[in-house]
């Protein structure tokens, strides 16, 4: 008789475990519920397209040869899964998905040189899309040029002026006077104009000024990488 009331009383006790964990369960909910916090396990809110705020983008690189992968990243806040838009010069590129914190990253390949101007936006956001601010890319050929100056100074140049110790340009065959050309030698670049006509000997396309040759530490003759 006594064996039998212990059974009974471990059957009771069995038989209000579940009901143990389910009132433990419904109050954890509760306690969620009212302090807002996320369940345990769960993920917690994501972040809509809707509710973006920011979104920022760089560049690995912003000197590469057309044709080269460029690796772009950014980070839409607040996090949650996003998709992003990678816009170049205006017109859709790419399009990613972000990870769960926000971030993202893809490549994107310029065909041609040139400069290229590359911008993320979130889409769907309220109440207008959120856009990066836009990040240059130079997309260069490799070139032959070489320079002139000394000896010149004092003379005029065809697109009109004269050259001087200080003028800053380049002579090229074919451009049409005043087009922006980006140079690139080693680690530096810089935006000149053409302002004169030549080279017209080698294979040679563009005659850097003596001041655009210092500008850039180019040695004089030689490879060099031009946006066009």
């Amino acid at each position: 008789m006594h064996r039998f009331r212990i059974k009974r009383r471990r059957i009771a006790a069995l038989a209000l475990l579940p009901f143990a964990a389910l009132a433990a369960s419904n109050g954890i909910a509760l306690a969620a519920a009212v302090t807002g916090a996320p369940l345990a396990g769960s993920a917690g809110p994501t972040a809509t397209a809707a509710n973006a705020s920011n979104v920022t983008l760089k560049l690995v690189k912003d000197d590469v040869l057309a044709g080269d992968k460029v690796k772009v990243r950014g980070a839409v806040a607040p996090g949650g899964i996003h998709t992003v838009e990678i816009d170049v010069n205006g017109k859709r590129a790419k399009e990613v998905k972000t990870t769960p914190d926000g971030h993202f990253g893809t490549k994107w390949r310029p065909e041609r040189p040139g400069v290229y101007k590359l911008r993320a936006i979130v889409k769907g956001a309220s109440p207008a899309p959120v856009s990066s601010k836009p990040r240059r890319l130079n997309a260069y050929r490799s070139v032959q040029a070489s320079y002139y100056g000394p000896g010149l100074y004092g003379n005029g140049v065809a697109c009109g002026g004269t050259l001087t110790p200080g003028k800053l340009g380049v002579a090229n065959k074919t451009l049409p006077c005043g087009t922006k050309v980006t140079l690139h030698h080693g680690s530096k670049t810089v935006t000149v104009p053409v302002i004169d006509r030549g080279p017209y000997s080698g294979n040679r396309e563009y005659d850097l000024t003596a001041a655009t040759k210092n500008k850039l530490g180019y040695v004089g003759i030689g490879p060099i990488w031009a946006t066009k």
